[in-house]
């Protein structure tokens, strides 16, 4: 893919809107990194970690840096139910990559309910009837229906939505849109399968900041691996 065709090439702080270190989110390690140093992004970045180690705080900042609405949508969505997002896009800049689409949607699965409400009470109605469906076929239909062509692809933990083959079907839209060029995809997962979108850049999100890592060297590997060998070993200790 042509570097300079999709959306992010890097976030910064921005110089005019400095973050109090001393305040959340700055005192996370993820966050205080790319504070401090900024980070590039690929073409595909997959954010993995523990709860709690800042990947989602990532994840929507960068959603609402780009204009994207917090609780999922396009850059058009005006949908808020409570507002519970950190104050952090409003301290990062991304450095866009000239000629590339504005265009992106952002997926949120713990919100979906709310904003499939939301698409059905805007003149016109949603392209289906989301509440009939189960949360993971919701999911997908909506994905199928959104990610379409050029843009910015944001998601988080979408597989708390998804069974296996709903995260494999998931990975084939990502890695179709990807093949097409002139898209990203950004996204915070828990899942294995999600993680090993291929060509993706693995950012490790813990004590450390962000590292990248291979799929196979992930902590999140290693312990689903060590988990389905022998889960008598973990099972006896809880």
């Amino acid at each position: 893919m042509d570097p300079g065709t999709y959306p992010i090439r890097r976030l910064v702080e921005n110089p005019g809107n400095v973050l109090d270190r001393g305040r959340w989110p700055a005192d996370l390690p993820v966050v205080a990194q790319i504070l401090e140093n900024g980070l590039d992004l690929a073409p595909a970045t997959i954010l993995v970690g523990e709860n709690g180690s800042g990947k989602s705080t990532l994840v929507e900042a960068i959603a609402l840096a780009y204009g994207l609405s917090p609780e999922g949508g396009s850059t058009g969505a005006r949908h808020s139910t409570r507002p519970t997002e950190s104050v952090l896009a409003g301290h990062l800049q991304l450095v866009r990559n000239a000629g590339a689409t504005r265009r992106g949607y952002f997926l949120r699965a713990e919100t979906m309910h709310g904003f499939f409400t939301y698409l059905e009470n805007n003149p016109g109605g949603p392209d289906a009837a989301f509440h009939d469906m189960s949360h993971g076929e919701s999911f997908l239909e909506l994905a199928v229906s959104r990610f379409r062509g050029r843009g910015l692809w944001v998601l988080d933990e979408p597989e708390s939505a998804l069974s296996f083959s709903g995260c494999l079907s998931l990975l084939a839209i990502l890695k179709d849109l990807l093949a097409e060029g002139n898209s990203q995809v950004v996204m915070s997962t828990h899942s294995p399968l999600l993680a090993a979108l291929p060509g993706a850049q693995i950012l490790e999100a813990g004590p450390w900041g962000l590292r990248e890592r291979a799929w196979e060297d992930l902590d999140l590997i290693t312990n689903w691996r060590n988990f389905l060998d022998s889960p008598q070993r973990y099972l006896r200790h809880i």
